[in-house]
Parts: C-alpha cells; sequence; structure tokens
C-alpha cells in the first residue's frame, strides 16, 4: 500500500475482500509490532497468511542487524498470528557468514515449527550490458544447486531477470509454497505490475496452479505508489484482484488471493 500506512492495507484488503493479507516487515513501525497487526487483522477481520521477513537493504537495521535473528522474529510473528509462511529473499553477497549457512539455517528453522520458510527467487543487476548478482550464492534460487524445501515464486522478480516463469514454476514443482502474482515487461527494473498489464504469463501460471488443485496462497504484490489517490490505488487493486479469481476459479476453498 506503500506510500500509505499498513492500517489502510488491512482496510482496503477488508473492504475489496480480499482473503488476507502478507505483512511486509519494513519502516513503518506497525509492521514490525505482532501485536499491533494483530490488533489490525482483529479490527477489518483479515486474516494474515504470511509475514515477509525484513530483507530488503532499507530495513537491514529492522529487528535486528543479524539475519537469523529476524527470521526468528519473523517466525515467532507468523506463529502468534497465525500465518503459515515467511518470506525470505536469499543472503546479500556481503552477508557471506549467513549464506554460508543459508540453506542449512534455513531447514532447522523449518524442522522447529510449522511455519514455512519460503525462499523467493530475485534478480541480476544490469550494469554496463553485464549481469552481476547482489545475493549469494544465486538469485535464481530454483536452478541454484540444491533445491529449497519451500519456494515463493514472485512473477514480477521473473520479468526483470528475464527468466522463464512457467520454466520455474516447473522446477520449483511441488515445493512451491508461495505466489507472488505481479507484472512485468522485461525492464531493468521491479515494477510489479497489474497482472494483464505486462508479459508474465500471469494467467498461464495461475491456471496451471488451479488445475493443479494447489493449496498455497496467491499474493497480489502489486505497486501501487504512482496512484494519484485512493481510489485509483482501490481500483488498481479491484482489477488484480478480479484477474486472479478469474484465473484460479478452480482452487479449493481457503486457497485464494491475498493483498
Amino acid at each position: 500500500m506503500y506510500p500509505e500506512n499498513t492500517a489502510v492495507a488491512f482496510e482496503l484488503a477488508g473492504k475489496l475482500g480480499f482473503d488476507g493479507v502478507e505483512v511486509m516487515v519494513w519502516t513503518d513501525p506497525v509492521s514490525q509490532d505482532p501485536y499491533a497487526l494483530l490488533r489490525l487483522s482483529q479490527q477489518y477481520s483479515v486474516p494474515i497468511l504470511a509475514i515477509h521477513a525484513p530483507c530488503l537493504i532499507i530495513t537491514q537495521r529492522v529487528w535486528s542487524t543479524d539475519p537469523w535473528a529476524k527470521l526468528r522474529r519473523a517466525q515467532f510473528a507468523a506463529e502468534l498470528l497465525g500465518a503459515s509462511t515467511v518470506v525470505v529473499h536469499p543472503p546479500f553477497r556481503w552477508q557471506r557468514d549467513y549464506a554460508r549457512g543459508f540453506r542449512e539455517g534455513i531447514d532447522r528453522l523449518a524442522d522447529e515449527t510449522q511455519i514455512r520458510f519460503a525462499v523467493e527467487n530475485m534478480f541480476p543487476l544490469r550494469m554496463r550490458g553485464r549481469e552481476v548478482s547482489a545475493y549469494q550464492p544465486s538469485w535464481d534460487v530454483a536452478f541454484d544447486g540444491e533445491p529449497y524445501r519451500d519456494y515463493t515464486l514472485d512473477l514480477s522478480h521473473a520479468a526483470v531477470a528475464h527468466s522463464d516463469s512457467t520454466a520455474m514454476l516447473a522446477a520449483m514443482g511441488d515445493r512451491l509454497t508461495h505466489l507472488h502474482l505481479a507484472d512485468g515487461t522485461g525492464v531493468a527494473k521491479d515494477e510489479h505490475l497489474v497482472p494483464g498489464r505486462g508479459a508474465q504469463p500471469c494467467a498461464e501460471v495461475l491456471e496451471t496452479l488451479a488445475a493443479r488443485r494447489w493449496s498455497g496462497t496467491v499474493v497480489i504484490e502489486v505497486n501501487t505508489r504512482r496512484a494519484v489517490d485512493r481510489a485509483e490505488r482501490q481500483a488498481d487493486l479491484a482489477e488484480a484482484l478480479a484477474f486472479c479469481r478469474l484465473h484460479l476459479e478452480a482452487v479449493p476453498s481457503g486457497s485464494g488471493p491475498s493483498s
């Protein structure tokens, strides 16, 4: 909902009829406070289905500078709030110790809880015709080394990376836990467009999951910061929700889209 706050996300999710929300833990203090989130969830009758751990550059000091402490706090928040998934990015290149033990550490956390730690595909940076990865062991989590136990597939990130989203979907297979639904045109920035406004196979991915009777969570993760006002922001979210429901008709009850 940026530049609006966390409370507005719950308000509009409830108004538009989303099944729940994913909370991105970032610089908004409310997003960092599980008890404040619980009050919002109860106030607007909107469940919290996932917690996105603070993995961005701008959140390096949120909840701790220790990445494992961040994940443990994300786990606590998810357990308190009834969320099933923690979304996590692969380590940055400069997080050498964290990167060395990342796969094993994620598995250890998952062994201690029913919460799923779903590792998200990222994208390389392009500079002067070269591709540079900011992540270790790789931004391309679906095809790099041993598979992770759980994945988040982000279609906007796939667009930036020029990755084949359907191939990534196939590679993740039954380990796909979580989908970030958004579109992109393939330019060198993370666009997070309303699905249907870019070149990603959003409809095909959703229909494939529907045919599978997939039981994961679809999160509509679109960028509304360019909306001129709340009415336009709301219209974009409503359009994204309608697109998602149209192509997920066959998904079992309780597995619908969130915001």
